[in-house]
Parts: structure tokens; C-alpha cells; sequence
């Protein structure tokens, strides 16, 4: 069964143990809420800069599913099906 696969920035992959990647077995789609709590459940900082303490994303960070960013679909609640690939992009706000 093809996993998901998370590809973080460089960025945040120092909060990964320096993985770029991140990737969990997938048993038919699940929600792009469920794959964070996943591939998160062993790097809590990295769970902290990806959404705040009520769970919601963080303003700064866009999360891609087939290209498509999350919020212009269904959030947290998206799914993602086995062999697909999340992009996670941390904004950098410049001045």
C-alpha cells in the first residue's frame, strides 16, 4: 500500500530530526488533520509551528494537496488518498 508522503521546507525540517520528508502508511484517505497528528506525534515542536493550541493552522503556514492549498478546499478536513503528496510552505514575511 503506497504511503503519504509530507515534504517539509528547509525551514522546518531542523524540528523533524532534519527530515525533508515525512511519511506514514495510508489505509484509504484520511484527513489532512489526521496526517499531521501523525507525522507530527513524534516532533511536538514541530506540531506547535504548524497550529496553534486550538488546532487550527497557523495564519503563516500553507499546506498543498495535489496543489490545491487546503483552505480553498475543505481545511484540516481535506483528505488525502495512499501515494498522494502534502507540501507543507511556511510564508517568510520580508520588509
Amino acid at each position: 500500500m503506497p504511503d503519504i508522503t509530507v515534504v517539509l521546507p528547509s525551514v522546518l525540517q531542523p524540528l523533524a530530526g532534519g527530515q525533508s520528508y515525512l511519511t506514514t502508511p495510508a489505509d484509504g484517505a484520511v484527513t489532512v488533520e489526521n496526517l499531521l497528528d501523525t507525522v507530527t506525534g513524534n516532533y511536538p515542536v514541530l506540531a506547535r509551528r504548524l497550529r496553534d493550541e486550538t488546532g487550527s493552522l497557523r495564519r503563516y503556514v500553507n499546506i498543498y494537496v495535489n496543489g490545491e492549498e487546503v483552505r480553498r478546499l475543505k481545511g484540516l478536513d481535506t483528505e488525502v488518498a495512499a501515494g498522494q503528496e502534502v507540501l507543507i510552505i511556511q510564508s517568510v514575511a520580508g520588509g
